[in-house]
């Protein structure tokens, strides 16, 4: 995986116990590589050493040094020597010899601008006055390395560095360190991945695919271009236009037949019925002929490529309309889209299904998928339909009905010998219905049609004789209501005789004939609509496919992640998920005791090459802290190693340090959600080669297998960022536009306390000073030498900034806001007294009698020329 320019790592190299390997330049070389391979950097232009060793190693480990100074790069190699521990004693040419701690000793290789000394002679680790921890408490100098390996600290401490004497300083801190505790992280660490990933439910539920509105615009414009083309897709004048014309004439022709069939003229002629039956047949003849044009259609562009396809349907009178752009930028789109979706909170499972979603909506359907149907439009199709129309219950409508009681009502109003004229309106309907049975050869079908008027007619009779009974009207009240039925009979026979006209038209095929020709012209439209950007549309939908794919697997190497780790062998911190890999990969400092332990006595022989001063004899030195060793200079003992079986957690109270207090949160409301968003937008970054090679359509095997593997790489990543930079600091690639949420969110901790230690008072309470009692007094007296570095996570830069402005405390100059997210706190870099530094020049060997382990004779057991402070 390749990280941004501007990611960067400061590679620890510790010269205590590794010295005797790193004796060329290409070994320093390897150590280097080897660390930034572990963390997924490629070697910087601008590297960052700190270098771990004592006192007495800086001229015993000459040959070191040199090799790191020359170390080659396109920029400047800077390195931080941390100096742990005492130095010899040393004579400034005096009858009396000083005492430990007296002189600091170092070569002219590291009097360079870009090389810095920190001296710790003691790392004050003791919190109580009864404890006696050794100088070099492995526990406390891993604490201290941990927050030198941040870059943004590092590059301070180097810049601040410059500006004392000598380049060398002696520091005081005072730490905070806010983060969760391993088993609260690693389930955090799941969860979050689990939720990333989404759950597996094998497709079974559609998703539903935003608007093409909502769709990024390529994608919108296939999506909305497909949907929305649906005119003139018959060209003018052509085979199909014409045969669709010719089918359409002939029912427009039927429907006037219908038309004149429905008026009370057609009740008595057969004439029209006839007219009628003959289009029928006619329209069933072009609508054949219409159906074997598009039956050709469909099966000519079942194969070959779209601008064959498009040629056959050209042929037969269809107009393809051209793709102009729209399938530009593609990949674009399916980023954005992707993007789109994972912002909005969904697991990558439900974004493949999206993408799914959106592979089946704007793929092109061949002509043959659509062959099957023609059956729903076929003779048979419109027969059924027909058969349909017919078989419908006969419903008389309710104005009829009214129509013919308020006729009988009125016809009836007879009395004594002229009684039987009330039957004369409903033998009226008895007749209509008797002749509208044989003009349209319906049968009991239109007296059943007529059965509803006829009983009305008759009640009304019956109603008009009883009431004439009872009134005895004069004759010409009868005569009078006997016309006004007859009338009010003629308007409901005319309305009968619409509805039972138009009920036997539909019966016949009027109806089925004209929704075919209309299903038939819909499927000629949709086929040139699927032709419509046919080569775009397919290539869209294979990229969707692929995205889909890339992201199950990305879902699956996640769940892979989030599998619990195997339980840890004895001695092996369980929160640890890189085991015995170098600084780079290893959890916080206390949670890995063992970091700094000394693990290679041996090679501590190549601490001190054996130098002369000019002052006085080799005999002057004072060996109560220095014990000469046979053919060695001086030999510092190792560090003593932590418990194998110290606590990783729990126990870390008594192993830490006065200067450091801890702050452990159970974690926020936020701390999963914000994870699972890191690692989207690293996912996102890890995929952006995928997209051009979705662009240029070579999203392959290989361009899958290669995003793959850069996901897998970005998860490591993830992880190795969680575990060393802490949970507040943000991802490599963070997400511009989405702000990181506060510490109380994250950690359940409060950023107050990150605000009263940055604003505390430059006085000696304020930090603990890593020096022995000795070393004081060679530190400088002047208060204002003293270089101050306040600094806390940048992901608390505004709740820290907020805390100062409520409270009424100015804000400190040059706060520094750091890219790591575990500590916050001051460090004071105090310079040495003039003449405690004193710079020596080391006498080539001649190579007549090297010494036992200066096996190359490269630097002579004569010693050093003093180069004095003379020598600046």
């Amino acid at each position: 995986m390749t990280f941004p320019e501007s990611t960067t790592a400061v590679v620890h190299i510790d010269l205590r116990t590794g010295a005797g390997s790193l004796t060329t330049a290409q070994a320093v070389r390897d150590r280097v590589a080897e660390q930034l391979g572990r963390a997924g950097l490629p070697e910087p232009d601008h590297p960052l050493l700190l270098v771990t060793d004592t006192p007495a190693g800086l001229t015993g480990h000459q040959l070191q040094y040199e090799l790191l100074s020359d170390y080659r790069a396109v920029g400047d190699t800077r390195i931080l020597v941390l100096l742990v521990g005492s130095s010899p004693g040393s004579s400034a040419g005096g009858e009396e010899p000083y005492g430990p701690d007296r002189r600091l000793v170092r070569p002219t290789t590291l009097r360079a601008s870009t090389i810095g000394l920190l001296w710790a002679g003691d790392l004050r680790s003791a919190r109580t006055a009864l404890e006696r921890p050794e100088p070099d408490d492995p526990a406390s100098l891993a604490v201290l390395v941990d927050l030198l390996s941040v870059p943004d600290v590092f590059r301070r401490v180097m810049e601040d560095l410059g500006g004392l004497p000598d380049s060398v300083a002696a520091p005081g801190v005072r730490l905070l360190e806010q983060d969760l505790p391993p088993e609260v992280r690693d389930r955090a660490w799941r969860d979050a991945l689990s939720r990333f990933a989404g759950e597996d439910g094998g497709g079974a539920s559609p998703v539903a695919l935003p608007p093409a509105a909502r769709l990024p615009e390529p994608l919108g414009a296939l999506v909305s271009g497909r949907e929305g083309r649906g005119h003139g897709h018959r060209q003018p004048n052509g085979p199909a236009d014409l045969a669709h014309r010719t089918c359409a004439d002939s029912l427009d022709r039927v429907d006037d037949d219908l038309v004149a069939l429905r008026a009370l003229p057609g009740l008595l002629s057969p004439a029209r019925r006839e007219a009628l039956e003959s289009d029928l047949d006619q329209a069933r003849g072009h609508l054949d002929e219409f159906r074997a044009l598009v039956e050709r259609a469909l099966q000519g562009s079942g194969s070959g490529a779209a601008a064959e396809s498009a040629a056959r349907l050209a042929a037969l009178g269809l107009r393809v309309p051209p793709a102009e752009s729209a399938g530009e930028r593609v990949g674009e789109g399916l980023r954005e889209l992707a993007r789109t979706l994972l912002d909005e909170g969904l697991a990558l499972r439900s974004v493949a299904q999206h993408f799914t979603a959106l592979a089946g909506r704007v793929e092109p359907v061949p002509g043959t998928a659509l062959l099957h149907r023609l059956d729903d439009h076929s003779e048979e199709a419109v027969h059924r339909g027909s058969a349909t129309e017919y078989a419908a219950p006969p419903r008389t409508p309710a104005a009829p009905l009214f129509l013919a009681g308020a006729a009988g009502l009125l016809g009836g109003l007879w009395q004594g010998a002229i009684l039987p004229l009330a039957l004369v309106v409903p033998l009226v309907f008895v007749t209509v219905a008797v002749w509208g049975a044989r003009r349209l050869r319906t049968g009991r079908r239109t007296a059943r049609w007529t059965a509803g008027p006829r009983v009305a007619a008759v009640a009304g009779a019956v109603a008009g004789a009883a009431a004439a009974y009872a009134t005895a009207p004069p004759p010409w009240l009868g005569v009078t209501g006997l016309l006004a039925g007859l009338g009010l009979t003629a308007e409901a026979v005319r309305r009968l005789w619409r509805g039972v006209a138009t009920s036997w038209a539909a019966g016949r095929g009027t109806t089925a004939l004209r929704t075919a020709l209309d299903g038939l012209d819909a499927l000629l439209a949709e086929l040139v609509r699927e032709h419509w950007a046919a080569e775009e549309r397919l290539h869209c939908a294979d990229a969707a496919r692929s995205v889909a794919g890339m992201l199950r697997a990305t879902a699956a190497a996640a769940d892979a992640q989030a599998v619990p780790e195997p339980a840890a062998p004895a001695g092996v911190s369980a929160s640890d998920p890189y085991g015995d890999e170098d600084w780079l990969s290893a959890p916080s400092a206390l949670e890995d005791p063992g970091a700094e332990t000394s693990a290679d006595a041996a090679d501590d022989g190549d601490w001190a090459a054996a130098y002369t001063w000019e002052s006085g004899p080799a005999g002057d030195r004072d060996d109560a802290y220095a014990t000469p060793a046979p053919g060695n200079g001086y030999a510092t003992p190792a560090p003593k190693a932590a418990p194998v079986d110290a606590a990783p957690w729990e126990d870390t109270a008594s192993r830490t340090p006065r200067w450091l207090d801890r702050e452990i949160g159970e974690g926020g409301p936020d701390l999963v959600a914000t994870l699972a968003g890191d690692l989207r937008t690293t996912v996102l970054v890890a995929m952006q080669p995928y997209w051009g090679a979705v662009e240029r359509g070579q999203a392959g095997t290989l361009a899958v297998r290669r995003t793959e593997e850069r996901v897998r790489d970005v998860l490591s990543d993830a992880r190795h960022h969680l575990w060393h930079s802490g949970v507040l600091a943000p991802p490599r690639h963070p997400a511009e536009h989405r702000a990181r949420t506060s510490a109380a969110e994250l950690l359940g901790t409060d950023s107050l306390r990150v605000a009263e230690l940055m604003g505390r008072d430059t006085d000696g309470q304020a930090v603990v000073q890593l020096s022995s009692p000795e070393q004081g007094a060679l530190l400088s007296r002047d208060p204002e030498a003293a270089r101050w570095i306040r600094f806390a996570p940048k992901t608390l830069q505004g709740e820290v900034e907020t805390a100062w402005h409520k409270s009424g405390s100015p804000p400190p100059d040059g706060a520094l806001w750091t890219s790591s997210g575990r500590y916050a706190g001051l460090i004071r870099l105090t310079p040495l007294r003039m003449g405690v530094v004193d710079t020596v020049l080391p006498r080539q060997s001649t190579g007549a009698d090297p010494r036992p382990d200066d096996t190359d004779g490269t630097y002579s057991s004569a010693g050093a020329e003093t180069g004095g402070d003379e020598g600046w």
